[in-house]
């Protein structure tokens, strides 16, 4: 691996977990006849897929594109004027060339530049039948272009092929996965201490980023909900965290972290200033014996409809009704990947998977989340948070 990619990226994987992503995939390429893949990104948070081909993330809303052919090195298509300065030649691993066009997509005359650039590249290497990958993450005007352009190629839905390989976590992975569980963990053990009445919720937020960041994670997304005892403090946007905390409140913390390395893991719990209400002991404990029920049966070939008919039932007998929530996800580059415990998901559950279960029990004055990531395995799901399984106490937690 080249010095310069050690010293300024966080913790790059390494060349051969990058070769074994390359291999499979293209192998199945091959297998369906495919010439080229087409993956169009824009963020970090829910566009992974670039991420995982090529180890750098897209950001600001700006696409970064990779065309991935079968039997040649990717070329990639980038925001910019200078090459070198947007992807460095240290970057350029399976990249035979990085093409910059100077576009936003604020700035609607720009909004084909790149769209061009895929689309002479395709044309250029005589590509006959392209897979696209993820269409819901490119932007409308990228895919109308190279469909309006390219009218004697064959385009194929290639995301379950990607997706079937991406879902499973190589030891690489895995190690990476659990040293975000690990730096999830240090940092919920604090949260505790930083609630108390006189905060504001962004308050609180930012002391748990300055933690997580100095622990070595890349991306963020932290929740800090509260309500008055006997109101449901359900999930909100940072947006709307602003509520002073008050003595007798509860408050649900919810901490999506992407560690070193982009993995992402979530944990979720709800911290009182003052004694839990009876209401939200038993909301808590009805998702929390979801989750471990959950992950009994989360093991190599369950089917997810099944498993999420089984939680509803379950959640229900409890006297908390369903409404249709999805209580659980794969995770990896993304907040969620598949597979998705949901009616609709086709993929079944293999080992080595990285899921996210998090259980609602949610009445018209109660919300209660419990949250943690498993790993997969033939048996069940082993779980990977460090985190109690309890509702704490501000300032009285003996493990902080």
């Amino acid at each position: 691996m080249d010095r310069q990619l050690k010293e300024n990226v966080f913790l790059p994987v390494s060349d051969n977990e990058l070769n074994r992503r390359w291999i499979a995939v293209r192998e199945e390429m091959r297998k369906n006849g495919i010439d080229c893949l087409v993956i169009q990104n824009s963020e970090a948070h829910m566009g992974g897929y670039i991420r995982w081909f090529i180890d750098m993330p897209a950001k600001f809303g700006t696409p970064a594109t990779v065309l991935f052919p079968a039997d040649d090195e990717m070329t990639v298509i980038t925001e910019g004027n200078i090459p070198e300065l947007v992807l460095p030649g240290w970057m350029m691993r399976g990249i035979k060339e990085n093409i910059v066009r100077p576009y936003y997509r604020s700035i609607y005359y720009t909004n084909t530049l790149d769209g061009e650039a895929a689309a002479a590249a395709i044309r250029a290497s005589g590509y006959k039948k392209i897979g696209i990958v993820a269409k819901g993450l490119m932007s409308a005007c990228f895919y109308e272009y190279i469909k309006e352009n390219l009218t004697d190629v064959e385009f194929v839905d290639a995301t379950d092929l990607v997706d079937q390989i991406k879902c499973i976590k190589s030891s690489e992975e895995i190690a990476l996965i659990r040293r975000t569980a690990e730096i999830t963990g240090a940092a919920f053990a604090a949260v505790p201490a930083f609630i108390r009445p006189g905060r504001k919720e962004y308050e609180v937020a930012n002391d748990i980023r300055h933690i997580l960041t100095d622990l070595g994670s890349e991306e963020q997304l932290i929740m800090v909900c509260s309500a008055p005892m006997g109101e449901p403090a359900g999930h909100k946007l940072p947006f709307f965290m602003n509520r002073t905390l008050q003595k007798g409140d509860q408050v649900m913390v919810m901490l999506e972290v992407s560690g070193p390395g982009g993995f992402y893991q979530e944990v979720g719990r709800t911290i009182c200033i003052g004694e839990p209400s009876r209401r939200l002991t038993d909301a808590w404990m009805a998702a929390r014996d979801a989750q471990r029920r959950a992950a009994e049966i989360l093991k190599e070939g369950a089917c997810p409809a099944d498993v999420c008919r089984i939680n509803n039932d379950y959640m229900e007998k409890r006297g908390f009704p369903s409404r249709n929530m999805i209580f659980a996800h794969g995770q990896g580059y993304e907040l969620a990947e598949r597979p998705v415990i949901y009616g609709s998901e086709t993929m079944a559950i293999r080992s080595n998977m990285n899921i996210a279960v998090h259980p609602f029990g949610i009445t018209d004055d109660v919300y209660a989340f419990c949250c943690d990531n498993f790993l997969t395995g033939p048996d069940g799901a082993e779980p990977l948070s460090t985190v109690p399984l309890e509702i704490m106490t501000a300032q009285s937690s003996p493990w902080y």
